[in-house]
């Protein structure tokens, strides 16, 4: 599970957060999401809002011309029902009905009918249909089509019973053409019997009903037709449709107490709107091909798009300005990080802003300056440290130089010791064997360091002999606690100080000359060995000059003998800068050199006891 999750993870990584690519590629593409998918989003959001839109707004306004049409042709075929009512009441007709059936009484019948054609334009002709077979129209000769085969059109038997009207489409036949018309068809009764006796037929012509159905205007290519109860077309632009069944079974499964939306699975997939009209029993409807209606928003989407890919190439256009400026100073970073790599430390970055990559720009140039630094630094002491060894083995050969046959100089100590002692001359043995002791200790260690206390035991032999030469003009004193005894301190340190002491300041001075040393703590890391002189002291630019020789880090040129200067490197060596010599001198009052040394661990228990 868990190798899974690491593949998942590092596909992720790879793939999506484009972990290895390069930082203008994750840029590009980056913005490239940041950009194209709220655009997308806003596109396709406002494409089907539209498209929802528009199609209610087409719903909506088709719905509404129905209705006024449907309104208006209600209203119009009411008229024509009326003056059904008006004809059926006449005293002529009423005469005709109660089986009266003389010349007299059916040409006032026809007069009847045709005063009730001639009043309005719209009829075109009225029928009476006896039962008994008696005809009576209004067109007479005029009519080619004959009045028995009425009664076996399809509709015929359908007529209701109660008296009610019906509306059917029907086509005249007259001497020179055929005129399609809506027929308002109401059975016929003896107002004495109540019985059946016949038929009344109002032809009614288009021109009112076209009159109104050429106001409908959906759209360019849009039409409109009615059908009424039984599915044939009662109005349709092209004439010859009317009468006959609507070819589409759609449309002829559609409820009459529907009033919607569909659409027809046509050709020309024709969006049809449709509403019924309960008291003529028709359906209207009105067809609009779906690309009319999709005309709008397929121009609606092209617009989005060519907006999206204006965008996107401002976008891109500006993204890839703003990129390659985010860009350039890092890849200048790299390049001059590269040249660092080689080993090539004399190059800067350029700082042109104060933003982040400015100030890590900046921050790599102070990287690269103490880098640069350092690594002179490191040089220069590693060449001070191979010149102070080399020094140091110099001055080494050098004191080995002077100890010509040092084993020899020993033993001839030892035998004039020894003939002073068999001669009484004590003072001449002592210092026969304090400069015996001087030589031994110089063969017996090769260490650059010893302990204070060795170091002590040497400078206190080096002491005796000039109490021996100087006698009541000279007196020491060594004061040094018993844990300084263990601390380590440079080998033949102390006597080149001592010995400057005698040089320098004791031939300046009449009064008895006095030497002191002693040990003192500075804190609980370091100690000082100071050795001080009651001689004349230092003039003030010898001392400034002394100091100034002493705070450089070069080693000293002269190599002729171990003075303070060499002390002073040879502590550096050893030990560190941080430690070396410090001198305070007075005209008059003495000279006083301090040695600062780093103190071993766990010596301040020792001072406390």
């Amino acid at each position: 599970m868990q190798q899974r999750w690491r593949k998942a993870e590092e596909f992720i990584a790879r793939y999506i957060l484009l972990k290895n690519q390069s930082l203008m590629m994750k840029l590009c593409i980056f913005s490239s999401f940041l950009v194209i998918i709220p655009l997308l989003s806003v596109g396709i959001i406002s494409y089907n809002r539209s498209s929802v839109e528009l199609e209610n707004e087409l719903r909506l306004h088709s719905g509404q011309v129905i209705d006024q049409v449907e309104s208006h042709i209600e209203y119009y075929l009411q008229e024509f029902e009326i003056t059904s009512l008006k004809i059926i009441n006449s005293p002529e007709l009423s005469s005709l009905f109660k089986n009266e059936k003389s010349e007299h009484v059916v040409e006032s019948a026809r007069k009847t009918l045709r005063y009730a054609a001639y009043s309005r334009a719209d009829i075109s002709n009225i029928t009476v249909l006896m039962d008994d077979d008696i005809v009576i129209d209004t067109l007479g000769l005029q009519n080619y089509y004959p009045s028995t085969k009425i009664k076996e059109e399809y509709w015929y038997s359908s007529v209701p019973l109660n008296g009610m009207t019906m509306l059917v489409t029907r086509t005249l036949k007259l001497k020179n053409k055929e005129q399609p018309v809506i027929s308002l068809v109401r059975r016929l009764y003896n107002p004495d019997t109540l019985r059946p006796v016949g038929m009344l037929i109002i032809d009614i012509n288009f021109r009112r009903i076209e009159e109104i159905s050429n106001k409908v205007t959906v759209s360019r290519n849009g039409y409109f037709f009615i059908l009424d109860s039984k599915g044939h077309y009662v109005y349709h632009p092209d004439y010859s449709k009317l009468g006959k069944e609507v070819e589409f079974s759609q449309l002829s499964q559609l409820q009459n107490n529907e009033s919607s939306t569909q659409i027809l699975q046509n050709d020309r997939k024709d969006f049809v709107t449709y509403t019924y009209s309960p008291s003529i029993g028709w359906s209207f409807f009105t067809a609009v091909p779906f690309k009319d209606l999709t005309g709008g928003i397929i121009q609606i989407g092209r617009t989005i798009v060519l907006t999206i890919i204006f965008s996107l190439m401002i976008a891109y256009t500006v993204g890839f300005g703003f990129a390659t400026n985010l860009i350039r100073p890092i890849r200048r970073l790299k390049k001059f990080m590269k040249e660092v790599e080689i080993g090539d430390l004399s190059g800067r970055v350029p700082v042109e802003s104060n933003d982040e990559i400015g100030q890590l720009s900046a921050g790599f140039n102070k990287t690269v300056e103490k880098l640069s630094n350092l690594l002179e630094e490191v040089y220069v002491s590693k060449l001070k440290e191979t010149e102070m060894s080399l020094k140091q083995k110099e001055i080494e050969i050098k004191m080995l130089q002077s100890q010509m046959n040092p084993h020899f100089l020993y033993n001839s100590l030892e035998t004039i010791r020894g003939m002073a002692l068999e001669e009484g001359q004590e003072n001449i043995a002592t210092m026969s064997y304090s400069l015996g002791m001087l030589l031994r200790y110089n063969l017996k260690n090769d260490s650059s360091t010893v302990s204070l206390g060795e170091e002590i035991k040497f400078c206190d032999t080096y002491l005796q002999i000039q109490k021996f030469r100087f006698e009541e003009r000279f007196e020491y004193e060594i004061d040094i606690p018993p844990w300084a005894m263990e601390q380590e301190v440079v080998k033949f340190s102390l006597q080149p100080i001592v010995e400057n002491c005698f040089v320098h300041a004791f031939g300046r001075s009449f009064q008895k000359f006095r030497i002191t040393i002693s040990v003192v703590s500075q804190s609980g890391s370091s100690f000082a060995i100071r050795i001080e002189d009651s001689g004349a002291g230092i003039p003030n630019h010898i001392l400034d000059e002394l100091r100034g020789k002493l705070e450089q880090k070069t080693t000293n040129s002269d190599g002729k003998h171990i003075g303070l200067l060499n002390v002073q490197q040879r502590i550096h060596y050893v030990f560190g800068s941080e430690y070396g010599l410090a001198i305070r001198s007075q005209l008059g009052a003495g000279t006083v050199v301090e040695m600062q040394l780093p103190m071993k661990e766990n010596t301040e228990e020792r001072e406390i006891k």
